[in-house]
């Protein structure tokens, strides 16, 4: 048994189980190539080679993965009956028997975008841009219109102090009633309330644009929030997630292979520290940028815009690299161990799965979190 206190997810009485992996079971028909495709746009961890101006035609039919090793493989199909063929960046050339210059000049590609920590679009966009790598169609960089729909109540605690600010507190306009940032940027396009109208003219006149550009202005900043917005969501599935892996996790002291073997000991505890440590600490980086948002309001000025709007890109990538890596890990978690799973079996399990990346996980948010007021 570990020491009392050691760590904050001891089980209760019940025996938690992870929750059932949805249509794990039974095959199914091929979805809609539409559908697949939003699937991936909306993903943390698949990037559809389809979008990258690759000039080998087979390669544009796979994706790149991020497995739960963290490491990027190369998913030539998936399906319900034979799972996920998955081969190395590196066995590509010996897999297509292809080996030309324009094959080369696309591995080089693959290569480079597959060192992202996150295949995410907003961090796709800027590893492609610092790869100078052109995209040829750019709503392959944004997210599904049913994920942007999803996000809308996620989006209000941003849009109410934007409604607020020009429609003042008793606004006539109800949040309930904008389903998107596109319905509020077409509203402020044309509002038709004097007082709003002179809201707005001071809020140009704060940022130092003319009041014409005030669409453009909030056309970047729902793009910048509709981010942060993406990630608090993955983040609130993870969450979860996390804290029902550490008490089926913590069931593990009971089993005589434990106790006998303080090395799986001492294993359990770093990993309950670390996932801890993560999840606490990522949170707390959510609450701060809410906190800057805010203040944003308070003091508008295109010196605080351009500072909370580099603030979150500048945490793009480490937010998403850390997500990815939660994710994937609690999704195989819940693939495997959906029927419940005897005690060596869950040690393998983490010792072979979730152990391998997650030190790399937690490397990354303390980075991140460290830099959060600089």
């Amino acid at each position: 048994m570990p020491p009392a206190g050691t760590l904050q997810y001891r089980p209760g009485r019940e025996r938690i189980r992870p929750p059932a992996t949805t249509g794990a079971a039974a095959p199914r028909l091929k979805p809609p190539a539409s559908w697949q495709e939003d699937e991936a746009r909306d993903a943390l961890h698949i990037l559809p080679l389809s979008i990258l101006p690759l000039e080998t035609p087979g390669l544009r039919r796979a994706r790149l993965i991020k497995n739960v090793r963290l490491e990027t493989v190369a998913e030539l199909f998936n399906d319900a009956q034979t799972g996920s063929g998955q081969i190395g960046i590196n066995q590509l050339p010996k897999c297509f028997g292809i080996d030309d210059p324009q094959f080369r000049r696309d591995l080089r590609k693959i290569a480079q975008i597959a060192e992202a920590a996150s295949f995410d679009v907003y961090s796709l966009r800027l590893e492609l841009r610092r790869l100078n790598i052109d995209v040829e169609d750019s709503d392959a960089l944004r997210l599904s219109q049913a994920k942007r729909s999803e996000l809308t109540s996620y989006m209000r605690v941003f849009t109410r102090p934007l409604i607020e600010h020009v429609y003042g507190i008793q606004s006539p306009v109800g949040e309930a009633e904008i389903a998107s940032m596109d319905e509020l940027i077409r509203l402020f396009a044309q509002p038709d309330v004097e007082e709003a109208r002179r809201r707005l003219q001071m809020t140009a006149d704060r940022l130092d644009i003319p009041l014409q550009e005030i669409p453009a202005f909030l056309e970047d900043y729902a793009d910048i929030f509709l981010s942060l917005a993406y990630f608090k969501r993955c983040l609130d599935d993870i969450v979860p997630d996390v804290q029902g892996f550490l008490g089926w996790m913590a069931e593990l002291y009971q089993v005589s292979e434990v106790r006998r073997d303080t090395r799986q000991s001492r294993m359990l505890d770093e990993i309950g520290r670390d996932l801890t440590d993560i999840a606490t600490s990522i949170t707390g980086r959510f609450e701060s940028f809410d906190n800057r948002s805010r203040d944003f309001w308070h003091d508008i000025n295109p010196h605080s815009f351009r500072s909370i709007r580099d603030l979150i890109v500048t945490h793009h990538l480490t937010i998403g690299g850390v997500l990815c890596g939660l994710a994937v890990k609690m999704n195989l978690w819940k693939h495997r161990f959906s029927r419940g799973g005897g005690p060596v079996r869950r040690l393998e399990f983490i010792r072979s799965e979730i152990l391998p990346g997650l030190a790399h996980i937690k490397t990354i948010e303390q980075a991140s979190r460290n830099n959060m007021g600089r």
